[in-house]
């Protein structure tokens, strides 16, 4: 299997969801073993896709160094995880990648139109050959050693309309657009009248999220009745692409997020949780033929 990257350049304006201004995102071809690079055309800065690059993860995934940030990269980077993308400019006029409609399927949409391309050089998988976990009170977040690739999240709220939810989701990219890619991020509007006050969530709309008070939802419907459980599968592999490469092996969480992701990319690099593997052609193996 080959390293990755998209045919042609293709871009798109949206809404960034917590400064609520226009931001126009392009995302370019890079050649063979470029990585994934976030470039702000606005302060002429590139910041590469690497744990050691987030400065933040209370409201989102933030990447960031002395001269610039860029927020919120989890909904996209959760779709170019999914279409196996080893290399890839993506370029912002402003600091937040934009909300689109609070799924990933705008993403989706975007990486199919700009269609992919193999390079030359062989794609480069990360293998879990040990566990790692990070816990935090009843919270915690781990990757196993698995001959797949999947993910097994939980959450439970005490809401009526989300309580307890669970799924496992087997990965390839087929089932990533047809189970987890139209999942939107939601929020309580206690919470967003909050956010606001303090000059966040200001681009957040009922277009963009599912909105929930303290008895239902605002939204006319769910997409899935799991909706919520799946979005956190659907952010979750967006922070798992903080790994820099795809990975094998099995990641498992109850009622992790951003933080606790990021936590444990930095642990399984600390502890050296991988080996770095590659594929032939003549390999018919599942993990290939995930990607399509």
């Amino acid at each position: 299997m080959k390293q990755r990257t998209i045919k042609k350049p293709v871009e798109v304006v949206g809404i960034g969801l917590h400064k609520g201004v226009p931001v126009k995102l392009r995302l370019e071809p890079l050649s063979d073993d470029s990585g994934i690079i976030f470039y702000r055309s606005d302060k002429g800065v590139g910041i590469p896709l690497k744990p050691e690059y987030v400065v933040d993860t209370k409201m989102a995934t933030v990447l960031g160094n002395k001269e610039a940030v860029v927020s919120t990269i989890e909904h996209l980077m959760s779709a170019v995880y999914a279409f196996g993308i080893d290399n890839l400019r993506i370029v912002l006029d402003n600091d937040e990648v934009p909300i689109m409609d609070g799924s990933a399927i705008s993403f989706v949409m975007m990486l199919k139109e700009a269609g992919i391309e193999e390079l030359n050089a062989p794609k480069k998988f990360l293998r879990v050959k040990k566990e790692v976990k990070i816990e935090d009170g009843e919270k915690f977040a781990v990757l196993k050693p698995s001959n797949e690739i999947r993910f097994n999240f939980e959450i439970n709220f005490n809401h009526p309309v989300i309580g307890n939810q669970k799924y496992d989701f087997k990965f390839s990219t087929k089932n990533y657009i047809e189970e987890i890619s139209k999942a939107r991020t939601f929020g309580f509007l206690k919470e967003v009248q909050y956010l606001r006050s303090i000059g966040l969530a200001l681009g957040g709309s009922l277009e963009n999220a599912i909105v929930l008070d303290d008895k239902g939802i605002l939204n006319d419907s769910l997409r899935f009745p799991d909706e919520f459980v799946r979005h956190k599968i659907l952010d979750a592999i967006g922070d798992m692409s903080l790994l820099g490469h795809n990975f094998i092996g099995s990641y498992e969480a109850f009622a992790s997020g951003h933080h606790l992701n990021h936590l444990l990319t930095k642990k399984a690099f600390a502890e050296n949780a991988f080996e770095i593997v590659e594929f032939s052609p003549k390999e018919e193996l599942s993990i290939v033929k995930a990607f399509g």
